[in-house]
């Protein structure tokens, strides 16, 4: 498994929308960052929970010039129904991650062991992008539970911002 290195030009990632069409990395020009977020998919009420509270902070984000996408291994299906069912009326949903770049953005892939889970999934991970698509924080997990507190997140990036706060990690 690669693994992303912050300060370093982020993976590629091209990916389709729940009603917005094709959205890609390199096509963003965010205030401060582009945060993206995996997320394993339909099957994980985890990530219900963690989206759905995402989706409630967009208006934060946007202020911190961070605008967020959502992205799973689902298809068009399944995105759309995440949707809407977890009440997700403003977040950007991204669905169609290949194994592949699953992989290249350092992503755990796991396959499912009971049958509500897809065959084959990522695990979690959020990611800040620079406006020059270098990765500024790297977050990759294994298991659900194990995210960033979105608590106080915005004004982390905007403090990182004021300060001029390096990425971490690049010795």
């Amino acid at each position: 498994m690669s693994k992303p290195t912050p300060d370093a030009q982020a993976p590629v990632l091209n990916v389709e929308t729940v009603g917005d069409g094709t959205w890609s990395l390199a096509d963003q020009t965010p205030g401060t960052f582009t945060m993206v977020v995996f997320y394993r998919g339909d099957h994980c009420p985890v990530c219900k929970g963690y989206l759905k509270q995402l989706d409630g902070m967009l208006g934060e984000f946007a202020e911190a010039g961070a605008p967020v996408i959502a992205v799973s291994m689902n298809g068009a299906e399944l995105a759309a129904k995440s949707k809407q069912e977890w009440e997700l009326p403003n977040l950007t949903i991204g669905y169609g991650l290949s194994e592949a770049d699953a992989r290249a953005w350092g992503l755990y892939v796991s396959t499912a062991f009971k049958e509500a889970e897809a065959d084959m999934f990522c695990e979690p991970g959020l990611f800040l992008i620079r406006p020059d698509g270098r990765l500024y924080m790297v977050n990759i997990s294994n298991m659900p539970w194990a995210r960033p507190s979105l608590d106080g997140f915005p004004a982390k990036l905007k403090f990182a911002v004021d300060n001029n706060y390096p990425a971490r990690g690049t010795a």
